[in-house]
């Protein structure tokens, strides 16, 4: 396990934050409604994720060395980006949110959480594999809940 500033967790970092920024000015319209009856346990798990997932990419070690699962991480964010621009150019309801994406269910939150755990191998650093499990089980599970209730 390598600990040490990361560029490639900064980076990561960066094409999470971005969206989640620009996307805290433009909610969907009915957000409020399912935002009040998530569940106080996957959302546990989203927040202790997320803090975990942040701290640890940013100190994971792992430096520009191009290997085949950190381009596939990359790619996981690019399409992570797409399926966000997807969702501004709409009328940004929870629907359009939780729309699937080239086939990938629940993009939003599935694809970051895809590219941690990859970072997460690439650096040996089972911290940040378990924390983006973490984040796994409270991030896509509220999503997954939130389609359900569509």
């Amino acid at each position: 396990m390598n600990f040490g500033f990361s560029p490639v967790g900064l980076l990561f970092l960066l094409m999470l934050f971005v969206p989640n920024i620009i996307w805290s000015k433009n909610q969907p319209k009915d957000y409020e409604q399912y935002s009040k009856s998530e569940n106080r346990l996957l959302l546990a798990f989203e927040r202790i994720g997320e803090v975990l997932v942040t701290v640890l990419s940013l100190f994971c070690g792992v430096g520009f060395n191009f290997s085949f699962l950190l381009i596939l991480g990359f790619f996981f964010l690019i399409i992570y980006e797409l399926a966000w621009l997807k969702y501004f150019r709409s009328d940004r309801t929870m629907k359009d949110m939780l729309a699937s994406f080239l086939i990938i269910p629940v993009p939003i939150a599935s694809l970051p959480v895809l590219a941690f755990l990859i970072l997460g191998i690439v650096s040996g650093n089972i911290l940040l594999i378990a924390s983006s499990i973490i984040l796994a089980i409270g991030h896509i599970g509220i999503h997954l809940d939130h389609r359900r209730n569509l």
